[in-house]
Protein backbone atom coordinates (compact mmCIF):
# COMPACT_ATOMS: atom_id res chain seq x y z
CA UNK A 1 0.00 0.00 0.00
CA UNK A 2 1.42 3.29 -1.03
CA UNK A 3 2.15 5.18 2.45
CA UNK A 4 -0.14 8.49 1.76
CA UNK A 5 -2.96 6.02 0.42
CA UNK A 6 -3.66 5.45 3.98
CA UNK A 7 -4.45 8.83 5.01
CA UNK A 8 -7.23 8.90 2.20
CA UNK A 9 -10.29 7.98 4.24
CA UNK A 10 -9.37 11.05 6.84
CA UNK A 11 -8.04 13.54 3.79
CA UNK A 12 -11.75 12.81 2.23
CA UNK A 13 -13.38 13.82 5.94
CA UNK A 14 -11.58 16.99 5.50
CA UNK A 15 -12.32 17.84 2.00
CA UNK A 16 -16.29 16.62 3.39
CA UNK A 17 -15.91 18.89 6.20
CA UNK A 18 -14.41 21.80 4.87
CA UNK A 19 -16.27 22.24 1.49
CA UNK A 20 -19.86 21.74 3.80
CA UNK A 21 -18.56 24.60 5.79
CA UNK A 22 -17.89 26.71 3.07
CA UNK A 23 -21.43 25.76 1.67
CA UNK A 24 -23.60 26.62 4.93
CA UNK A 25 -21.46 30.13 4.63
CA UNK A 26 -23.28 30.62 1.35
CA UNK A 27 -26.37 30.01 2.76
CA UNK A 28 -25.76 31.82 6.22
CA UNK A 29 -24.47 34.35 3.88
CA UNK A 30 -28.09 34.76 2.25
CA UNK A 31 -30.35 34.02 5.29
CA UNK A 32 -28.40 35.88 7.86
CA UNK A 33 -26.38 38.38 6.24
CA UNK A 34 -23.06 36.68 7.79
CA UNK A 35 -20.15 36.66 7.19
CA UNK A 36 -20.39 40.13 4.71
CA UNK A 37 -22.59 43.12 5.02
CA UNK A 38 -25.35 42.03 2.24
CA UNK A 39 -28.58 41.94 3.64
CA UNK A 40 -30.79 39.18 4.23
CA UNK A 41 -32.86 37.66 1.18
CA UNK A 42 -36.64 36.72 1.77
CA UNK A 43 -36.58 33.39 2.77
CA UNK A 44 -39.97 32.64 0.49
CA UNK A 45 -38.35 33.34 -2.40
CA UNK A 46 -36.08 30.85 -4.87
CA UNK A 47 -32.67 31.87 -3.39
CA UNK A 48 -34.49 32.11 -0.16
CA UNK A 49 -34.84 28.23 -0.73
CA UNK A 50 -31.65 27.87 -1.90
CA UNK A 51 -30.00 29.54 1.27
CA UNK A 52 -31.65 26.83 3.33
CA UNK A 53 -30.72 23.99 1.30
CA UNK A 54 -26.97 25.21 1.59
CA UNK A 55 -27.32 26.02 5.26
CA UNK A 56 -28.62 23.26 6.98
CA UNK A 57 -27.29 20.95 3.68
CA UNK A 58 -23.57 22.57 4.53
CA UNK A 59 -24.33 21.91 8.14
CA UNK A 60 -25.19 18.40 7.56
CA UNK A 61 -22.47 17.31 5.20
CA UNK A 62 -19.70 18.55 7.66
CA UNK A 63 -20.90 16.96 10.53
CA UNK A 64 -21.47 13.44 8.28
CA UNK A 65 -25.60 12.96 9.55
CA UNK A 66 -27.97 12.03 6.52
CA UNK A 67 -24.68 12.67 4.49
CA UNK A 68 -25.77 10.99 1.50
CA UNK A 69 -29.15 12.39 1.43
CA UNK A 70 -27.67 15.92 2.07
CA UNK A 71 -25.16 15.60 -0.32
CA UNK A 72 -27.21 14.35 -3.62
CA UNK A 73 -29.97 17.49 -2.66
CA UNK A 74 -26.81 20.03 -2.49
CA UNK A 75 -25.46 18.94 -6.07
CA UNK A 76 -28.91 19.10 -7.59
CA UNK A 77 -29.18 22.56 -5.98
CA UNK A 78 -26.28 23.53 -7.64
CA UNK A 79 -26.83 22.21 -11.02
CA UNK A 80 -30.26 23.84 -11.09
CA UNK A 81 -28.58 27.19 -9.84
CA UNK A 82 -26.04 26.83 -12.53
CA UNK A 83 -28.46 26.24 -15.44
CA UNK A 84 -30.32 29.03 -14.36
CA UNK A 85 -27.90 31.77 -13.10
CA UNK A 86 -25.20 30.78 -15.04
CA UNK A 87 -25.91 29.18 -18.61
CA UNK A 88 -28.25 31.84 -19.54
CA UNK A 89 -24.70 34.14 -19.43
CA UNK A 90 -22.93 32.26 -21.30
CA UNK A 91 -21.97 28.59 -22.35
CA UNK A 92 -18.14 28.02 -20.69
CA UNK A 93 -18.28 27.94 -16.59
CA UNK A 94 -15.26 30.08 -16.89
CA UNK A 95 -17.06 32.98 -18.54
CA UNK A 96 -20.56 32.89 -17.02
CA UNK A 97 -19.03 32.82 -13.09
CA UNK A 98 -20.41 29.35 -13.04
CA UNK A 99 -17.29 27.51 -11.95
CA UNK A 100 -17.87 27.40 -7.69
CA UNK A 101 -21.57 25.95 -8.79
CA UNK A 102 -19.95 23.26 -11.37
CA UNK A 103 -17.36 22.16 -8.62
CA UNK A 104 -19.69 22.03 -5.67
CA UNK A 105 -21.88 19.94 -7.72
CA UNK A 106 -19.67 17.62 -8.89
CA UNK A 107 -17.73 17.41 -5.40
CA UNK A 108 -21.42 16.91 -3.26
CA UNK A 109 -22.35 14.21 -6.07
CA UNK A 110 -18.61 12.64 -5.17
CA UNK A 111 -20.15 12.62 -1.52
CA UNK A 112 -23.09 11.57 -1.88
CA UNK A 113 -21.59 8.24 -3.85
CA UNK A 114 -18.83 8.12 -1.04
CA UNK A 115 -20.92 8.14 2.19
CA UNK A 116 -19.95 9.74 5.36
CA UNK A 117 -16.30 8.72 6.27
CA UNK A 118 -14.80 8.91 8.57
CA UNK A 119 -15.12 12.10 11.42
CA UNK A 120 -18.74 11.49 11.02
CA UNK A 121 -22.51 11.45 13.27
CA UNK A 122 -23.26 8.56 10.39
CA UNK A 123 -20.12 6.47 11.17
CA UNK A 124 -20.76 6.76 14.88
CA UNK A 125 -24.29 5.81 14.83
CA UNK A 126 -23.44 2.91 12.19
CA UNK A 127 -20.41 1.70 15.14
CA UNK A 128 -23.82 2.05 18.04
CA UNK A 129 -25.59 -0.10 16.28
CA UNK A 130 -22.89 -3.10 15.62
CA UNK A 131 -21.99 -2.71 19.19
CA UNK A 132 -25.79 -3.30 20.04
CA UNK A 133 -26.84 -6.05 17.52
CA UNK A 134 -26.76 -9.81 18.87
CA UNK A 135 -23.93 -11.61 17.61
Amino acid sequence: MDSLARFAPYIYALLRIVVGLLFAMHGSQKLLGFPGDKPPVEIASLIGLAGVIELVGGLLITFGLMTRIAAFIASGTMAVAYFMAHAPQGSLPILNQGEPAVVYCFVFLYIAAQGSGPWSVDNLIRKDRRDVLPR
